[in-house]
């Protein structure tokens, strides 16, 4: 059941799910959001694999849209809505969290999601024509990696939001361990799987600060903005370096 909870929440598969899941069973799907993270970079890698006899240009436009539609632009919906409130919040953390919960999306949130796709397209490209397919698998991994970290080590301002129950009754004993064990086996794609984990490793730093320092924790939202964060940063990165 924890694994269908994170299948149904993370992408866009048809999964239905018998019966209405416990609090415990939804604290629990943490657990597998690393391996759906690594399913979503498996299904890219084969995606790839098909395409592989036209452009890198009309490839990485492909895998990018694949990218967005299994995952139902679920980040990016939370990168926008961080992106509107952090601009138009002024600094001030209730102003922040209302714009936040605002549905609509204002330029800035706009803006955002066109230089973050367009900065993935890009790395993409450098990265099919460089044939290095392992940040392929590695940035969804490590977005879907980043996200229990988050939410263990960091405390959760909405009230009533939707990573509250997550939160409340996550595994907080077995989740480092199985953590530790994803990092560890990203680690055997070499120099590539140290560069990955080393970019997620300090964006997370970096966005934990900020969002402690402005709002006193996070959200659902800046969680998800933290996902596409993660990816883009991994996938620039390793096309650059």
């Amino acid at each position: 059941m924890p694994l269908l909870i994170a299948l149904q929440f993370l992408t866009r598969l048809p999964i239905r799910l018998v019966r209405v899941p416990c609090a415990e069973e939804n604290g629990r799907s943490l657990l597998w959001y690393p391996l759906v993270g690594l399913l979503l970079g498996v299904a890219l890698l084969l995606a790839q694999w098909l395409l592989g006899g036209i452009s890198p240009l009309l490839q990485a436009a492909l895998l990018l849209a694949l990218w967005v539609w299994f995952s139902g632009g679920l980040h990016l919906d939370g990168l926008a809505d961080t992106a509107d409130s952090w601009v138009g919040g002024y600094g001030d953390r209730e102003r922040t969290l209302a714009i936040m919960k605002d549905p609509t999306c204002g330029p800035i949130g706009v803006i955002s999601l066109v230089l973050l796709l367009l900065l993935k397209f890009g790395a993409l490209v450098a990265l099919l024509q460089a044939g290095q397919w392992g940040a392929l698998l590695l940035a969804p991994w490590l977005g879907r990696w980043v996200l229990p970290l988050l939410l263990y080590s960091t405390p959760y301002v909405r009230p009533g939001g939707l990573g509250q129950p997550l939160v409340e009754h996550m595994p907080r004993r077995s989740l480092p361990m199985l953590l530790l064990v994803h990092g560890l086996a990203m680690l055997l794609f070499g120099w590539v799987g140290v560069l990955a984990l080393i970019i997620a490793l300090v964006v997370l730093l970096i966005v934990r600060h900020y969002l402690c320092e402005r709002l006193g924790g996070t959200t659902g939202d800046t969680a998800g903005a933290l996902v596409e964060l993660v990816e883009v940063s991994v996938l620039v990165g390793c096309a650059v370096l």
